[in-house]
């Protein structure tokens, strides 16, 4: 095993420095000896053998259930070596086999229908509240946050997301808006509080509509701001604006062309829609087998070749689209970081082997933007051409209204877990 993995990791390992110690206690070396070394130790011949059989299920098993540990570096100095050394998104070549399986399944995987996507939302979302108080920003913004200037703080660039988001909306005041996927309620609070509008905020976790709906309350929000437990297919009422953000990526590959029918339906013929979402732009892939089994059961990233052909079909506009790229880079460093501050109570929350996981989760992802195609894109959609501007300076323009209102209102930041 000790030959068959240096040969292997040799040839796959082309960039940096990658010291391996096998589990009998030999020591190899592979790259190119460029950046810092990493250096990593296999615990047992059962977790080689699961690196070299899958290794985009087993290396983060492995660093999970501790068989694999890193002794110089971090885990997402190794990821970003690995990651790194293609920006394609595929695995090595001798684990090829499984990607083309799992291409091939790849449907049947998102196959989320009503019961299913409420136990894949439950399965992330619906963990202690406590847990994501740690690391995201005062207002539990948990997707790309949107940095104006390279030494932002977590907290400000996801207070420019938000008006971001509003100003490509156009949101006024009174107009009835859809936020699907609404989280624990920032955004929705956000354009009801400074954009006067009347808010429809939908969610299959428990634990973020009740905590969404407590932030109403606390706000005196709640004449405005209506947070349900609600599926997007169940809706009936028309909207003047709807946005989704980060929600896309758990509706499941079958079900684009149902999406944005449901959207078409429930948009007004002078509605905007704008959809924010994780998206790849070296084409269509699989959801890595690890994510899928612990992180986010039933969801998928999609090529933007795969989403614009069901907006085409369910009769909308394109009228924008922005491609963000290493925003949600610079998002999960400070998530990672913020975590891994508070590791010793997320162990008391849950375990070891949590801590673990969550660290893998947040350092791949974050990897996964530095070093390979992923990118966030943010599409405006209407009915009509006449919808929207023809040139986008009213974003700057509404993104300049809507901070001066912010002036004065907001509250004093915290550190995370505060």
């Amino acid at each position: 095993m000790d030959r068959l993995l240096r040969l292997l990791l040799g040839h796959f390992v082309r960039r940096g420095t990658l010291r391996f110690t096998t589990a009998r206690g030999s020591v190899f070396t592979v790259g190119d000896g460029s950046g810092p070394r990493v250096a990593i130790r296999f615990m047992t011949k059962a977790a080689e053998r699961g690196v070299v059989l899958d290794p985009e299920l087993k290396l983060g098993e492995s660093y999970m259930d501790g068989t694999l540990q890193v002794e110089d570096g971090t885990i997402a100095d190794l990821l970003a070596i690995v990651l790194g050394q293609s920006n394609n998104g595929m695995p090595p070549n001798w684990a090829r086999l499984q990607w083309w399986l799992r291409f091939f399944y790849r449907r049947l995987r998102q196959l989320n229908m009503p019961a299913r996507a409420r136990r894949n939302v439950a399965h992330h979302y619906d963990l202690d509240g406590r847990l994501y108080s740690l690391f995201l920003d005062a207002d539990r913004q948990y997707s790309c946050a949107y940095f104006e200037a390279p030494d932002q703080s977590l907290d400000d660039a996801q207070l420019a997301k938000k008006r971001h988001l509003a100003a490509k909306l156009l949101a006024k005041e009174n107009q009835s808006t859809l936020d699907i996927g609404c989280g624990w309620g920032g955004l929705a609070l956000y354009l009801a509080e400074f954009c006067r509008a009347r808010v429809t905020g939908i969610t299959l976790s428990r634990e973020q509509w009740q905590r969404a709906s407590e932030r109403a309350v606390e706000k005196n929000l709640t004449h405005t701001v209506d947070f349900r437990m609600q599926d997007y297919r169940d809706l009936r009422e028309k909207f003047d604006r709807i946005v989704s953000v980060g929600m896309f990526e758990h509706v499941g590959l079958i079900f684009y062309d149902a999406f944005f029918r449901k959207a078409a339906e429930l948009l007004s013929d002078d509605g905007v829609m704008l959809l924010h979402s994780i998206g790849r732009s070296e084409g269509p892939n699989v959801t890595n087998p690890w994510i899928a089994k612990y992180i986010f059961p039933g969801g998928y990233i999609p090529a933007l070749s795969e989403v614009l052909p069901a907006i085409q079909r369910a009769g909308l506009l394109i009228t924008d689209i922005e491609i963000l790229r290493l925003h949600y880079a610079e998002t999960l460093r400070a998530w990672r970081e913020r975590f891994l501050a508070h590791r010793e109570e997320v162990e008391r929350l849950y375990d070891q082997r949590f801590v673990r996981m969550w660290e893998f989760y947040l350092a791949a992802s974050e990897m996964a933007f530095r070093e390979q195609a992923m990118m966030v894109m943010q599409i405006q959609l209407t009915k009509r051409q006449d919808v929207v501007p023809i040139t986008r300076d009213y974003i700057a323009r509404e993104e300049a209204r809507l901070r001066a209102l912010e002036r004065g209102q907001r509250p004093p930041l915290r550190l995370a877990g505060e």
